[in-house]
């Protein structure tokens, strides 16, 4: 068959699955979007309010899901626009892939008109990207790039494609494969030396028995275990199989911020976010520990805080399938390099059941340890805003940040029960992320329930996607903790900046009730429990009739995050 590499790029992404991209078209792209328009019926187009938050929701729609999400831009700003959306997915191994347009082949290089050199720029936050320069090669690239995408540790990839490739006639086949009996990503592939290349490239190395066995030996032999869970185990979908091994060793089970829905808040060994801002009870049983077991999660430094000073009482047991990160912040005694699901069942055949021991009597103890504040009695306490609100929705709900204060408290006092629930910016910590990743996992998962909490600093810089949400009736009720500052910088300036505000203040417009409704939106604000308690009961009738509701909940300036680790302590020294 003879199409154009428009309509090349719309067949090979229906072949791959995907049934709605998320983008704003422009001049480069004309090719593109005018057989997305013709192909309405068979691929969903999402038209967003900015580059940046089609990024966002591509990324939403593929942690809520595990899907490859996708999203599309013009070239030059378009492009461009799409940058922190991508950097976002590629520190949270979000797989996600980016289409971008760009000026005919003979103009390329030459500082055309809305030319950029996109794949130079994404280099650094990409998994790998191309450039189309024919399109008898462009099924065949939109192809790898799902592979790359979804392969090994997921991440995103970006395809450019020149406005004369897009406009190009070449011949489409479809992708015949033969299942394999492993039924693996390589075996789908076309089989090119490029592919196999790519895919040996992504997916890393791969355990040995010898592997399995120290670990097993070290785990066997602990007295003191702890479980570091982070977002890998979500990304290889083994919650149930971290649930059994916790049981099976009797062992407490610290999250990561990307982690967290890894495991249910309710379960008895659970102990809660693990690093800067964790329980007590995660944070000492991590330094009391004779053996610490990280699990699909990387030692970041919101984790570590003195890498120094770190565990150094325990014997260090990695699993991850990057081996980049093997070694990388923490010296491990040992490590398992492959899919953290299989490597967990494995593990399971090796190990007898432990017995419950002194150390979970002491785990328990250190979880009565909360902070003060956690319960301080104020007109509009956060943990009660988060609490009511998940009654109302239920504990399945879909829930996104931004990031700031709000996002930890979220982090702390949302009862998450499954994974994929907890949509937010853990790496890059990107305030704007939120609206667009609640509307592309709303898209996604339809039936059920979705909530944005945000703070008004980070609200500013997405308000406009509630254009998006109204134009596409989607449910989703926007809760802005309104502290009238930027809550967590304020945080650090009141205990280590001697309480100088600079520019951290925001005494200034908008009414956020006034932008919701000018958007399409019912908006109510709140500032005590009583009024709050009214605003989300009317919020939940308007949601259950099909209309985005916003909730401005007015809350103390100072409400500070608690537990708090200083920049340079160890784990264990905590304000509270």
């Amino acid at each position: 068959m003879v199409y154009s590499g428009a309509r090349i790029l719309i067949e090979t992404l229906i072949e791959e699955g995907v049934d709605t991209v998320f983008g704003f078209p422009g001049g480069a792209v004309l090719f593109i979007y005018d057989e997305l328009f013709k192909h309405r019926d068979r691929i969903r187009h999402v038209l967003v309010s900015h580059e940046q938050h089609a990024a966002h929701a591509a990324d939403g729609y593929a942690r809520s899901t595990g899907k490859v999400g996708v999203c599309i831009a013009t070239s030059g700003p378009g492009a461009t626009n799409l940058v922190t959306g991508v950097a976002t997915a590629a520190m949270d191994s979000v797989p996600l892939v980016a289409i971008t347009g760009n000026v005919t082949l003979p103009l390329l290089g030459k500082d055309s008109f809305q030319e950029v050199d996109i794949t130079g720029i994404t280099m650094p936050v990409v998994k790998h990207n191309w450039i189309v320069k024919e399109v008898k090669e462009l099924a065949e690239v939109i192809r790898e790039a799902f592979i790359v995408a979804r392969s090994g540790r997921p991440g995103p990839v970006l395809v450019d494609i020149p406005r004369d490739v897009s406009a190009a006639l070449g011949e489409w086949r479809p992708l015949v494969s033969t299942p394999s009996p492993d039924n693996t990503e390589g075996e789908r592939a076309l089989g090119s030396a490029r592919a196999r290349r790519l895919l040996k490239r992504v997916t890393g190395a791969t355990y040995t028995g010898e592997d399995l066995d120290r670990a097993a030996e070290l785990l066997a032999g602990a007295r003191r275990p702890v479980l570091y869970a982070g977002g890998g185990v979500i990304i290889s979908d083994a919650s149930g199989e971290l649930t059994q091994l916790a049981e099976r060793l009797n062992a407490p089970v610290a999250l990561s911020l990307m982690g967290i829905g890894a495991l249910p808040r309710e379960h008895r060994l659970y102990t809660g976010l693990i690093g800067m801002h964790g329980t007590v009870a995660s944070n000492k049983a991590v330094q009391k520990a004779d053996l610490l077991v990280s699990i699909g999660a990387r030692f970041s430094d919101r984790v570590t805080s003195r890498a120094d000073k770190f565990a150094k009482g325990a014997k260090i047991l990695h699993l991850d399938i990057d081996p980049a990160e093997i070694n990388k912040n923490i010296r491990a005694e040992a490590w398992v390099v492959g899919d953290i699901k299989d490597i967990i069942r494995k593990l399971l055949k090796k190990l007898p059941p432990a017995p419950e021991s002194d150390w979970n009597g002491e785990i328990e103890k250190w979880k009565a340890h909360v902070p003060v504040a956690h319960h301080r009695k104020t007109r509009l306490h956060p943990r009660f805003i988060i609490e009511e609100t998940a009654k109302g929705l239920g504990y399945d709900a879909l829930v996104a940040t931004d990031v700031g204060q709000h996002q930890m408290w979220t982090a702390q006092f949302y009862p998450f029960s499954t994974p994929r629930s907890f949509l937010t910016s853990g790496g890059l910590g990107t305030m704007g992320f939120g609206l667009g990743a609640i509307l592309g996992a709303k898209i996604a998962n339809p039936q059920r329930s979705a909530a944005l909490f945000t703070g008004d600093g980070s609200f500013r810089m997405n308000c406009a996607e509630m254009a998006t949400i109204a134009a596409y009736r989607l449910p989703i009720l926007i809760l802005i903790f309104n502290n009238r500052t930027l809550g967590m910088v304020r945080q650090w300036q009141a205990l280590f900046y001697g309480e100088r505000y600079a520019e951290t203040t925001l005494d200034r417009p908008p009414d956020f009730i006034k932008l919701a409704e000018a958007y399409g939106l019912s908006g109510y604000r709140a500032d005590n429990e009583d009024s709050f308690r009214a605003a989300l009961d009317r919020a939940l009738g308007e949601l259950a009739q099909g209309r985005a509701v916003l909730i401005d909940a007015h809350i103390d300036q100072d409400e500070k995050v608690l537990p708090m680790v200083p920049g340079g302590k160890p784990i264990d020294e905590q304000i509270l």
